[in-house]
């Protein structure tokens, strides 16, 4: 079984999460990723191919869970996504973070924000400030909350997913979603 259903519903903050996409029949798959991870850019990889293919029935949201102890980066990566964020640039950072993934050193996130025609003075006092830490530890923490102890983790309709993140088998689940299919019968635990 690819879900596990004692996970409890996953709450969505609408004015918190990052999220894209949707439609009156929308289904949620929401990813707590960590912007060092390889395992993370396989998925949003992923989650970027369904996004084209899927197209409205999918509401894609993204929450920071940087593993700090294996992955020294991915904070301030994450919190570099956050400064862009205030200049309405989240997911275009979001996308180069992930692009450039083995370069995330200071220098490369200012370079990025230089890419983006970022306003530089903003988001370079917002990284030495640290401004958006809390709002990262926001996230790390709902993910504690709902037993989030690695990444990628994916929750599609509120329940944890436990299947693989190829977009050939996560897709016809989310498809399935979206005709109104339950991700469980109604006896299974």
């Amino acid at each position: 079984m690819t879900f596990e259903s004692r996970t409890p519903a996953v709450p969505l903050e609408t004015d918190g999460d990052h999220a894209r996409g949707g439609g009156p029949e929308a289904v949620t798959l929401l990813m707590y990723g960590d912007y060092e991870c390889p395992y993370t850019r396989a998925a949003y990889r992923n989650v970027q191919r369904l996004e084209r293919r899927l197209g409205h029935i999918l509401f894609f949201v993204f929450r920071h869970f940087p593993l700090r102890e294996i992955h020294p980066h991915a904070q301030a990566a994450a919190e570099a996504a956050e400064a862009a964020h205030t200049q309405h640039r989240f997911w275009d950072m979001h996308d180069v973070l992930f692009k450039r993934q083995k370069a995330l050193e200071p220098r490369d996130l200012r370079s990025y924000a230089e890419e983006l025609a970022l306003r530089m003075e903003v988001f370079e006092r917002e990284l030495v400030d640290r401004s958006h830490a809390g709002r990262v530890e926001l996230d790390v923490e709902s993910g504690v909350a709902l037993g989030v102890a690695g990444t990628p983790t994916l929750f599609v309709a509120g329940e944890v997913y436990r299947g693989s993140y190829d977009a050939r088998e996560l897709g016809p689940l989310l498809e399935r979603l979206a005709r109104g299919s339950r991700p469980f019968s109604s006896g299974s635990r």
